[in-house]
């Protein structure tokens, strides 16, 4: 059995994983999710901007001392859309690795799509292939396969690149909707022509913040109720009446749903907008919410 720790410094949380693997099996240790838009501003200036690093910084310096505490004896940190966007990146790795003791690894679209698939499916019994659908802050990854990835795309559309993009009224306005739509609806059609059986995979799996707090809300419980959200099951009905009312609040009122984390608040709806236009697009009724992700298979490949 080996200790080790993960890290994941995304465009819209950084999230942390201390887990035991021993052989297939991989025992939660510690599992945190903090939000610091790390990406803010990226998709227009390609820089980290200062307040950003500072907060993600303080959040890395937090996870070094739980790592420090719980006794990780290997330890592995990647980044993933905006620091790929950022030309300052540098800026910000170098104070990463004097607090973890490793540089965060630039991940490329690829890379990141294989780690997910080996975090979302392992141990699953539901009917194969599938298609697991990652959706971040600033890109979303697709990987269909049974038993390993058999085709992956990651395409430049997630939450927070979405509404600073285009969802810039409180609440959007149905033009700014339909605009980002038809966003999502463009790389879909990339991601038939890179991956052709997307639409015929048996089981569509979803991960991320975005897809958790979708959960979440359908289960009327708060975020952090793991063992409840959790391979739940969303139903395309669900994800639809999820969409419309989210879209149609302003943040004043979005932000007392229960489900929904104060720092996702602003980004959710670009996010919802790319699930349901999943759903839609291969005409998936169901989709299941996995807390397993590219933590874990980062945990399982340290291992």
């Amino acid at each position: 059995m080996t200790r080790v720790a993960a890290v994941d410094i995304g465009t819209n949380s950084c999230r942390l994983l201390v887990a035991d693997v021993d052989g297939s099996q991989l025992t939660t240790v510690d599992r945190r999710t903090k939000i610091t838009r790390l990406g803010q501003g990226v998709n227009e200036t390609r820089r980290l901007d200062p307040e950003a690093i500072a907060r993600t910084i303080a959040v890395i310096r937090e996870y070094a001392h739980a790592i420090t505490e719980h006794g990780a004896t290997r330890v592995r940190a990647a980044a993933t859309s905006a620091s790929r966007d950022a030309a300052n990146r540098n800026d910000f790795f170098g104070p990463v690795e004097e607090l973890l003791g490793v540089r965060p690894e630039l991940l490329s679209g690829d890379d990141e799509a294989r780690l997910e698939f080996s975090g979302a499916t392992a141990g699953l019994t539901e009917p194969e292939p599938y298609l697991v659908v990652d959706v971040g802050g600033g890109s979303t990854e697709f990987i269909v396969g049974a038993g390993e990835p058999e085709g992956l795309i990651s395409v430049d559309v997630g939450c927070v690149r979405l509404t600073e993009q285009v969802l810039r009224s409180d609440p959007p306005t149905p033009e700014e909707l339909s605009v980002a739509v038809g966003i999502v609806r463009d790389h879909l059609a990339d991601v038939d022509r890179a991956l052709g059986g997307a639409g015929q995979a048996k089981t569509l799996i979803g991960t991320a913040g975005t897809v958790w707090t979708m959960g979440a809300i359908e289960l009327g419980v708060d975020a952090s109720e793991s063992a409840r959200i959790h391979h739940s099951r969303l139903s395309r009905a669900a994800a639809e009446d999820i969409f419309r009312t989210l879209a149609t609040e302003p943040i004043s009122r979005r932000r007392f749903n229960p489900g929904l984390e104060p720092g996702r608040v602003d980004v959710i709806v670009g996010g919802v907008i790319v699930v349901v236009s999943v759903m839609r697009h291969w005409a998936y009724e169901e989709l299941l919410v996995s807390e397993a992700d590219i933590l874990d298979g980062l945990a399982r490949s340290i291992a």
